[in-house]
């Protein structure tokens, strides 16, 4: 990545017994400065039905929250129906295929991450993760969902912990928005 690119951040999301919880940490770094440890990345949507994080530049990632929020309320709070109208949008606007950025959203039955090159990908697991310290996150979400009884709070708390850890663009200030049961 260019050294000016804004490394933008950790989000992480697991679904489990009917709930389902995403956490964002607050790193924001350019290059190799932290220029914000509060940023959040992570929020509810439409009427609090829908969870959604991003990862990637940040004017990018806004962007990609705004037409997100407008999908669902078009299409009156379908996740699923939203997901596949933004990314289809986001790969043939020529402006939108230059932004930066990934988006997780989940509300209380699906999962998705949507990306710029079209993919609208639900888990198999009812985990997904994405930027820099998204795989670090992830294998430890996994290892906890098998091995332990917490639930999906608690999941995204200790991996995303685990993350911060391990990569140097994820740090503690952990915000974790849950829907569900």
């Amino acid at each position: 990545m260019h050294p000016s690119k804004i490394h933008a951040t950790t989000i992480l999301c697991v679904r489990k017994n009917g709930k389902v919880a995403i956490a964002g940490d607050g790193q924001v770094s350019f290059g190799n400065t932290v220029m914000k440890n509060t940023a959040r990345k992570v929020r509810k949507l439409y009427s609090d039905k829908i969870v959604s994080g991003f990862a990637g530049s940040a004017a990018d990632a806004f962007t990609l929250f705004e037409l997100f929020e407008k999908k669902v309320q078009e299409y009156g709070g379908s996740l699923s129906r939203s997901a596949v109208e933004l990314a289809r949008e986001w790969r043939s606007d020529r402006a939108l295929r230059r932004l930066e950025a990934m988006l997780i959203v989940a509300d209380k039955d699906e999962s998705f991450l949507v990306s710029g090159t079209g993919d609208v990908i639900s888990p198999d697991d009812g985990i997904l993760a994405i930027g820099s310290g998204g795989n670090y996150a992830l294998s430890a979400a996994r290892a906890l969902y098998n091995h332990t009884n917490l639930d999906p709070v608690q999941i995204v708390k200790e991996a995303m912990n685990i993350a911060a850890d391990i990569c140097i663009y994820t740090n503690h200030n952990i915000i974790v928005e849950e829907i569900g049961q």
